[in-house]
């Protein structure tokens, strides 16, 4: 045992393997053009087909088959800050992080069978647009807009391009801050390019080819890492004793970078501080959370409501639910092979070496994903990939194995190509989604008469700038790291998820809800959040062995550091739940006639709604339920827009054969009953998707269950 920096070793914080990494070579970089021009070439052919209106934008017309929808769900959620955040709490803390990732599958039957419902019959483009025709008013709308477009830059967006940046400067062997920006600019221009390329539909297809990319690289990935420490029991076996050589004790004179005992377990001691994560917040806050981000966010609720029927939607979040199995295989495992196979930088457990490894004091263990595809695979340099092992196992410990993988020169180009893949999606996604916001529910608001076409326009536009904001972000990002960045993800999410989360619950199953109290609620919520944001990271712990004591006063410790942040998010939530439901019955409620297929027990009311903006005489353009009427040749006064402005952005009028005939004019009547019918399913394919989704439910059960 040693103290703070003293070295057991000879091994210094650069293990002499790794500097025969040479980068990547030709093939590799042939790999990586050959993806990037298959992938643009599928949004393009997808831009070709894309109606020129708002609803072929943003909703894709309404047209997308199971398929490519459940692949979009999953590639939307798995980004490349999955990538890093996974496999790097994998390698810090064993399988814990996997509970993330199986707690989604039941999610997203809900979303599939009851939230999905109503947004369907509610006939709405934005999640905001939502609680605009559920509670009127304009305040709740905008304010949820304007949250959900900051939450995206400054969370979504700003971890995936740290995630990115991390993986992208290790694997081009390009530590300098000139090659970080240039790899980042064309990652976002390239992401931008799909979006205002061809909108949703050219989004969910890219999503699609990235989605099989993605699953089949890692897999690749997963099978070399458990070979390499001799297979999944020698994994469980080692993972305790993968620790760095030279480790700094903290104040009581424990060392630093010690594995969890509980690492083989999902569910973990709710007792502060004994665990990282406690099973009371994995059931329950974890829930809270994931029914915002899966049933409520823009991103996610976006891809089912471009299904062409519910049929197709449910069938979508059932493929998304199988596919959220892997990642424990495919991320979690390969993190924990990593600390066993690389533990002097892995496992870093000394401020000073951790900073000099990946730049940061408090550990090392988001490059675990990245130090495998470096390593591991081979790449066109014909670098042997296990001569880095090979050189720590001598003075460290048998790994079980040293023989050569086949030298298959582009493998490591193939999983750049994955990371780009997962980064893209992620981004694509975020920017359709932010361009819809933007456009639905704030230019709306300004520009009542804008016609698809300026909608259009516009929408791409912000594409634009949101890109602009991300890049001047870039160095806060890079100074925003912690040793566990999916950590940090869902920490955020605690703080300001909760109250959005119980606001749609009961809007949706409570009908006495009211705007009053919905907004109320929020605000109060969100207050409480902010406050718990600020201490959380006013009162930063120091690195273990830094031999600085801890900055928090005795209340913080006792509000803050012994409430972990997903008992925080079933306590935000209680809050807000209490104060909706006060203010609401303290308030006149809605009247029954303006709630029709607003609510779950009135999805299929096939009477007429009352705009409750009408109602309360606001002054607003009405929701139009039927977007097959949302056309550029609407019989409103068309933007004096620069011809030039349309041919850039695609947003031309859409060619009208001379023997079509227009649009029948529908009445109100027609219109609520075809919204109602569009609920119904064809009883063979809904007994199909409920027998799969009872099947998922089961073996997520019985996954949880082995691994409690």
């Amino acid at each position: 045992m040693s103290e703070t920096g003293t070295a057991t070793s000879t091994e210094g914080p650069e293990p002499e393997g790794a500097s025969k990494y040479q980068g990547l070579g030709w093939p590799d970089l042939v790999v990586i053009l050959l993806y990037f021009g298959f992938v643009i070439g599928v949004g393009i052919w997808s831009s070709r087909r894309t109606k020129g209106s708002a609803s072929g934008y943003f909703l894709a017309s309404r047209s997308m088959h199971w398929l490519p929808v459940g692949a979009s769900l999953f590639a939307s959620n798995i980004g490349s800050g999955h990538f890093i955040g996974l496999a790097g709490s994998g390698a810090a803390s064993g399988i814990g992080v996997g509970g993330f990732e199986l707690s989604a599958i039941y999610v997203l039957m809900l979303l599939g069978w009851v939230f999905v419902p109503v947004y369907m019959s509610s006939g709405v483009f934005t999640m905001p647009e939502y609680l605009r025709e559920r509670f009127g008013g304009q305040r709740i709308r905008v304010y949820l807009s304007f949250l959900a477009l900051m939450l995206y830059v400054f969370t979504k967006i700003s971890a995936d391009l740290y995630a990115g940046a991390l993986f992208i400067q290790l694997a081009l062997n390009r530590l300098t801050s000139e090659w970080l920006y240039l790899s980042i600019l064309i990652l976002l221009g390239v992401a931008a390019l799909f979006t205002i390329a061809g909108g949703l539909s050219a989004v969910i297809w890219t999503d699609f080819v990235q989605t099989v990319l993605m699953i089949v690289g890692s897999f690749v990935l997963m099978v070399m890492s458990l070979n390499a420490v001799g297979g999944y029991q020698q994994l469980v076996d080692k993972f305790p004793y993968a620790t760095a050589t030279v480790r700094a004790k903290d104040l009581a004179g424990e060392e630093c970078g010690a594995p969890p005992s509980d690492y083989m377990h999902l569910l973990r001691s709710p007792e502060p501080g004994v665990s990282d994560l406690p099973w009371t917040g994995m059931v329950f806050g974890l829930t809270i959370n994931s029914i915002w981000y899966w049933c409520t966010d823009q991103v996610i609720v976006q891809r089912t409501l471009a299904s062409k029927n519910m049929i197709h939607a449910k069938g979508g979040c059932i493929l998304a639910a199988w596919l959220k199995f892997l990642p424990l295989w495919l991320l979690v495992f390969p993190g924990m092979a990593a600390r066993i196979l690389f533990p002097e930088r892995v496992a870093c457990a000394d401020p000073v070496l951790c900073t000099e490894i990946c730049g940061s004091e408090k550990g090392c263990s988001n490059i675990a994903y990245a130090e495998l595809v470096i390593q591991l695979l081979p790449t066109g340099q014909h670098v042997s990939p296990f001569s880095y092992i090979d050189d720590m196992s001598n003075s460290r410990r048998v790994l079980g194995t040293t023989s050569h993988a086949p030298d298959i020169t582009g493998m490591a180009g193939m999983m750049l190509a994955v990371m780009l893949a997962a980064l893209m999606s992620s981004l694509t996604s975020i920017f359709n989604s932010a361009s819809t916001i933007f456009t639905i529910d704030v230019w709306s608001k300004f520009r009542k008469r804008a016609s698809d076409t300026e909608k259009i326009i516009v929408g791409r536009c912000f594409v634009i700038v949101l890109v602009i904001i991300s890049i001047i972000w870039i160095p806060v990002i890079q100074n925003s790291g912690s040793s566990q960045l999916f950590e940090y993800i869902q920490s955020i999410s605690s703080f300001l998820a909760p109250p959005i989360c119980a606001v749609y619950l009961l809007a949706i199953f409570w009908e006495r809800t009211n705007e009053p109290g919905a907004f109320y609620g929020l605000m109060v919520g969100l207050v409480i959040g902010l406050i718990r944001f600020g201490v959380e990271f006013s009162y930063l712990l120091p690195a273990c062995g830094t031999g600085q004591p801890d900055p928090r006063p005795a209340a913080v410790k006792m509000l803050v550091g012994n409430v972990h942040y997903l008992h925080f998010s079933c306590f935000l939530w209680l809050i807000t739940i209490a104060v909706t439901v006060s203010v609401s019955l303290l308030s006149p409620p809605i009247p029954q006639h303006c709630l029709y297929r607003l609510t779950w027990s009135s999805r299929k009311d096939v009477r007429v709604r009352c705009s409750i903006a009408k109602y309360n005489r606001e002054e607003t353009t009405p929701l139009r339920e039927n977007y097959n009427d949302l056309s550029v040749q609407d019989p409103v006064e068309e933007s004096p827009l620069p011809n030039i402005l349309k041919k850039l952005c695609c947003a031309g009028q859409a060619p009208q054969s001379s023997d079509e005939a227009p649009a029948p004019v529908l009445t109100e009547e027609v219109k609520a009953k075809e919204a109602a019918e569009f609920l119904n399913e064809e009883p063979f394919w809904k007994e199909v998707v409920n027998v799969n989704a009872v099947i998922c439910l089961v073996l997520s059960t019985f996954v949880i269950a082995f691994y409690a």
